[in-house]
């Protein structure tokens, strides 16, 4: 051991002016992606008080000059300013690409000599000997290095380094810091070089071919000792500007306010000793990696170049990039990179063994002009507008006629093909109008903001543009769910908010998780299930700096919450449209939130309750609570108990296809609901309050008052897709499967019945008739068309299709569970990704939302959805687009699965779905088209994103001062 180990010491001696540059680059890559940005100041400050105490130690507390002295502080001067900035941005990827202009402004810096001019700093004296020796060899002076490479090297770098989108804000403070870096360099390497010239004779430094400086060797001690005292003060100015700052304006490190991101995945004790743990864990790792990356800075200074020293600093920005974002165009222009940097400095070297290199303009035009082509490429490829799997030529909108009789559903013209070939393509076009419509900048988004809303969109606004265009979310605009949730609340007084939620989440047994923010960070969290609360606390860590101090509730039921009744209600969306009409005659709001109000505390405990105004209804009908805030002209309010539904808004016929989906999870359009659908018949849990509180939910009933938010149970990943358990469309059974138990509300006396899984189940099993709609049969001879015909067909015929089964039976009393054990033919327990081996997914609400939607619309497989429930992405996953939306009266259902798998019945010859037919290519396209958009705008970046532009709505709404904040625009 000890033979190899000398071995690896004699070889790392040999080589270090390979290994030292190689060893910087990787700790400062290190550093750059795992420094916490929020604490990257205490960690800088403690390296470089380290980084003092070796340099005190060993060079003692000996005075150099005034000048070199005051050099050295300036130096640390400059690079504590460019820690500063880069602290103040918040935002490493931001800054990174103006990182490529330091060895530009390194060369302009030298070469001009501007800081000596202005700043009267110590040039390099060199003696008589020096100059005799440097005027022999006059042939293998440096030269300057050539300007094309380093543009080369600039853009290259730039590119490789850069992001969607960076504020200009954060641009300003990325140009400070690399300018300040430039300085700094340019300086400590000046100090670097005059250290010692009191006592010995030294020379400015010479690369030679293999790297090594051609000076004399610095083993004059004075000399070392010098280089020593100009780290010894540079580390000074470092620690203490750094620890100041640090001090002004970081976060504690305390167990109340923990800035790293959450690790409960990994266990290991509570979560929240995990997250502190792993939190102090981290910095202290970094510590001693960024006391290396000091130390090897100083060395590659004081024994090479400042130029190589650039080189270094940005190829670690590069290659931390890459390992955060390794696309094709970053590697490729780091490549590029690279080989500008060798050629850069292979070209400002003495030797002559890289003449061939320094003399030839092939390689630099090469360079030149595979960077412009590169440039332009990237530029062609950006301005391409990917359609996700839509059609490119021109799409139709549906045409329909009138209803037959009142509130019947609407008609279309069977003679233009199949309902759900007009439905998709009618879809297709509104979604490809929804994607060119799209703000392309902050300046249109405002705009469009303004437009929709009428007033300023609310403070930091652009760090929230910045944060999705940063991390590819595709609609911009499409948030107005977030505003229909938040329009009542602009009627009530902010303090009236604040105290109703302060009041809610003071009673422990109102089924709320509590999350507390103060001084931009999660001070407190609680409430159970925990994977919930951490997963909740986790969705708002990457943008909760920017956030007000308030109190978040967030409900822990499947069921919604607050149901306001309807005279209450239009009474407030009245009196809020009035309030925002006031807020948009002002021009110029203020860019920042209030300081917290008074009747807010400082976030280390709840304030307890000794009352609830939560009722409870569990296992109780909720047809009549969850109607009150219907319209009094809605159907659903109607005095008579059998009143028709209004299928004029969301369906067409003949068989009730969904048109509007939004129109069909409207209860208010369909009483029918009280009797078919689990909630209204007896839900498992049923915990409402009356006055507008702002409860956040999951998922909520479209006469509630919840505001919906992005699910944890996705964010978490609870039911999870596994790419590698799937097959191909081809290799898939052609048939619609569904597995689940008998969830969506507690049966009692028979009422399951009356739910919609039992509907659903038997429906699709049953044994009668059904209609579906088949093309027209014309005599030989003649020219067929596109025109459909109803027919009426058995259902057995079509069997094979459907393979949708309940696999356990509960949520229900004795006698009710074996009277469904009886009625329903159970199938064994199914793991979740046996789902993936079928063309044809069921999903449909449970309790509340089903979890496996998202799991569904990844896999190869076409997806159906029945939902009354709404969810946050109601403008973002479009039916006939994403989904194929089922109706729960169910006339459409076989009629769906047998078009889109071939159209065939067991006396046809069924096939396996995989021909040319117009459904099952529409069913491949749309499993296709689901799966790459759940790519592109179902990951967890989207759903922080949603989450990021839903707090900072709130946290206007329950300022105290929202009438004069807002973000006025770039």
């Amino acid at each position: 051991m000890q033979p190899a180990a000398s071995l690896i010491a004699d070889h790392a001696r040999k080589h270090h002016h390979h290994f030292v540059p190689l060893l910087f680059t990787v700790l400062a890559a290190t550093a750059n992606v795992h420094g916490p940005v929020r604490h990257q100041l205490l960690i800088t400050s403690v390296s470089w008080v380290a980084v003092c105490v070796f340099a005190l130690l060993r060079a003692g507390i000996r005075t150099p000059d005034a000048v070199q002295q005051r050099t050295s502080w300036l130096a640390g001067g400059f690079l504590a300013l460019a820690q500063i900035c880069d602290r103040a941005a918040c935002d490493k990827e931001g800054i990174w690409a103006t990182k490529g202009f330091l060895p530009l402004l390194i060369v302009f810096l030298s070469e001009n000599d501007v800081l000596s001019k202005h700043l009267a700093l110590p040039t390099h004296v060199l003696s008589a000997d020096a100059s005799k020796e440097g005027a022999a060899n006059a042939e293998q002076q440096v030269q300057s290095p050539s300007y094309r490479l380093l543009v080369v090297l600039v853009v290259s770098a730039s590119l490789a380094l850069s992001t969607h989108f960076t504020a200009p804000v954060t641009v300003a403070l990325g140009v400070s810091s690399v300018i300040f870096t430039a300085v700094g360099l340019v300086l400590f390497e000046r100090t670097l070089k005059s250290a010692g010239n009191d006592d010995s004779v030294s020379r400015s430094p010479q690369a030679s071919a293999n790297g090594n400086s051609s000076r004399d060797k610095p083993s004059d001690e004075p000399t070392r000792k010098g280089q020593l005292v100009a780290l010894r003060d540079v580390a000074v100015v470092m620690a203490l500007v750094c620890g100041l700052a640090a001090y002004l304006i970081e976060p504690r490190i305390t167990s109340d306010t923990i800035s790293w991101e959450p690790v409960y995945r990994f266990g290991g004790g509570s979560v929240k000793a995990v997250r502190h743990y792993r939190t102090v864990q981290l910095i202290l790792v970094l510590i001693p990696v960024n006391i290396l990356t000091n130390a090897l800075m100083f060395l590659i200074l004081s024994r090479q170049d400042v130029l190589l020293t650039s080189c270094q600093y940005l190829s670690a920005h590069v290659c931390a990039r890459l390992s955060l974002c390794a696309s094709f165009s970053a590697i490729w222009f780091t490549f590029i990179y690279g080989v500008s940097a060798f050629a850069l400095l292979s070209s400002n070297t003495a030797s002559s063994s890289y003449a061939d290199i320094r003399s030839s303009l092939r390689l630099r035009r090469g360079l030149f002009g595979v960077t412009a082509l590169s440039v332009a490429f990237i530029s062609l490829q950006s301005a391409f507008k990917t359609q996700y799997g839509l059609p490119q030529g021109p799409l139709a909108a549906i045409h329909t006629s009138p209803p037959a009789s009142p509130y019947g559903p609407v008609q279309m013209d069977l003679t233009n093909g199949h309902p759900a070939s007009q439905l998709i393509e009618s879809a297709e076009k509104d979604f490809r109008d929804l994607l060119d419509r799209q703000s392309k900048t902050l300046g249109e988004a405002v705009a469009e903001y303004r437009r929709r809303n009428g007033i300023a969109p609310p403070p930091h606004f652009d760090k929230w543009y910045e944060f999705a265009v940063r991390n590819g979310v595709v609609l911009i605009d499409e948030f107005d769910t977030i505003t229909q949730s938040l329009l009542p609340y602009w009627s009530l007084k902010p303090s009236t908010i604040r105290s109703r939620i302060r009041n809610a989440l003071g009673h422990e047994d109102n089924a709320l998780i509590a999350i507390i923010i103060r001084g931009g960070s999660v001070v407190k969290a609680e409430g159970e299930p925990e994977w919930q609360r951490e997963a909740t606390a986790g969705m708002m860590e990457k943008f909760v700096q920017y956030l007000p101090d308030m109190d978040l509730g967030f409900n822990i039921h499947d069921e919604p919450r607050v149901v306001v009744p309807n005279d209450h209600l239009s009474a407030m969306v009245a009196k809020a449209q009035d309030v925002l009409s006031a807020i948009a005659k002002k021009d110029q709001p203020r860019n920042s939130f209030s300081p917290r109000p008074s009747d807010v505390n400082s976030g280390h405990r709840i304030e307890e309750v000794s009352y609830s105004r939560f009722n409870r209804f569990a296992h109780q009908q909720t047809w009549t609570h969850s109607r009150l805030s219907c319209p009094a002209n809605s159907q659903a309010q109607q005095f008579e108990d059998q009143v028709p539904d209004n299928l004029t808004t969301y369906a067409a016929g003949p068989l009730n296809y969904v048109l509007n989906q939004t129109a069909f999870t409207d209860i208010c359009n369909s009483p029918s609901f009280s009797g078919t659908f689990g909630f209204f018949e007896r839900p498992n849990a049923f915990s409402i309050i009356h006055e507008l509180t702002p409860i956040f939910s999951q998922s909520k009933i479209s006469s509630f008052q919840d505001i919906l938010y992005p699910s944890p149970w996705y964010w978490f990943g609870k039911v999870g897709y596994d790419d590698w358990h799937d097959t191909t469309w081809e290799n898939k059974t052609n048939s619609l499967y569904w597995r689940g138990s008998t969830t969506g509300g507690f049966s009692r006396k028979g009422g399951w019945r009356r739910q919609h899984r039992q509907r659903i189940v038997r429906r699709l099993n049953a044994l009668d008739k059904a209609n579906i709609s088949v093309p027209v049969t014309f005599p030989a001879g003649t020219s067929p068309t596109a025109a459909h015909e109803i027919k009426e067909v058995d259902r057995t015929s079509y069997k094979a299709l459907v393979d949708v089964k309940f696999s356990s039976i509960g949520q229900c009393d004795p006698g009710d569970c074996d009277a469904q054990r009886e009625f329903f033919t159970l199938a064994e327990h199914a793991d979740g990704q046996d789902a993936w081996y079928y063309k044809h997914l069921l999903d449909m609400d449970g309790n509340a939302f089903s979890g496996r939607f998202y799991a569904f619309l990844k896999s190869r497989s076409l997806t159906y959805k029945m939902a009354v429930f709404r969810e946050w992405h109601s403008e973002w996953l479009l039916p006939w687009v994403h989904y194929i939306p089922l109706s729960l009266i169910g006339d459409e259902h076989l009629d769906l699965v047998r078009w889109f798998s071939g159209g065939k019945g067991e006396q046809e010859g069924n096939d396996k779905g995989n021909g040319d037919s117009e459904g099952e290519m529409k069913a491949r396209e749309i499993a296709e088209r689901s799966s790459e958009w759940a790519g592109k705008a179902l990951r967890n970046v989207d759903f922080e994103a949603w989450f990021f532009r839903l707090l900072l709505e709130y946290g206007r709404v329950v300022d105290e001062g929202r009438e004069g904040i807002g973000y006025p625009g770039p």
